[in-house]
């Protein structure tokens, strides 16, 4: 049994895999409640990876290599996919566990990892397994909330599922319709232009919000909500690999 835990900036989800199989899923506030969880006394765990877009968790890592082995994920570490990023250092390791398990879905394929969460961020793999880059734009809290705080009058919002007026007559439906609708035709429009340049693309969903996109993205569009857990599983699994030859 493997245990994947990825640290991102709003909460902490972990997976256990049985290889390339997800089995049990758990989302956590903090690192602290992760632990209490006892998820390796409960299960046995051979290896662990952990991933972070925080600092500040080397005590937490720690308590878990007494516990299990541990590979702390960062963009040093060996990975399936060739990262041809001019600026490694600066990649996000969330985007290119996205994009290793984009790549894994959909091997020797181009594909755009689409992911919905703080921010969305588009993740291009094109069919030579290389990992090349995209873009990044802010996610639909973001969104939200820059509204709020660079104007002195407009309210606080918080996404509503069922909002689809295009042409909206108040203040808070205007918000609404810019930003959801805004991030939806985005979106659609990146799509879009990536199908112009590869016509053959595979463009895979994931992220925190990717329920509120997958319904209103133009299809076909392949929705994977554990897709950076199962890119880190197949990070681990590599290093695993290279560990034993």
């Amino acid at each position: 049994m493997q245990l994947v835990i990825d640290i991102g900036n709003t909460r902490v989800k972990a997976a256990l895999f049985q290889e390339n199989n997800l089995i049990k899923y758990f989302v956590c506030k903090n690192t602290d409640e992760l632990l209490k969880a006892n998820i390796i006394e409960n299960h046995k765990v051979g290896h662990c990876i952990i991933s972070s877009v925080v600092d500040g968790l080397d005590a937490f890592t720690e308590k878990i290599k007494l516990q299990t082995s541990v590979l702390t994920y960062t963009i040093q570490t060996p990975t399936p996919l060739k990262n041809c990023y001019e600026s490694p250092n600066t990649l996000g390791s969330d985007r290119l566990a996205a994009a290793v398990a984009g790549n894994f879905l959909f091997p020797n394929k181009n594909v755009l990892v689409i992911d919905t969460g703080t921010c969305i961020k588009y993740n291009f793999i094109n069919s030579k397994n290389e990992y090349i880059g995209g873009a990044i734009s802010p996610g639909l809290q973001m969104r939200f909330k820059s509204l709020n705080s660079f104007t002195s009058r407009l309210p606080l919002l918080e996404v509503d599922e069922n909002f689809n007026t295009l042409i909206a007559t108040n203040s808070k439906d205007n918000i609404l319709s810019g930003v959801e609708l805004g991030a939806v035709a985005e979106i659609n429009s990146f799509i879009d232009q990536y199908n112009q340049l590869y016509p053959d693309i595979n463009v895979v969903l994931s992220g925190g919000d990717v329920n509120f996109f997958e319904k209103r993205l133009k299809k076909p569009i392949f929705a994977e909500p554990y897709l950076i857990l199962k890119g880190l599983n197949s990070i681990l699994n590599h290093n695993l690999k290279i560990s034993h030859h």
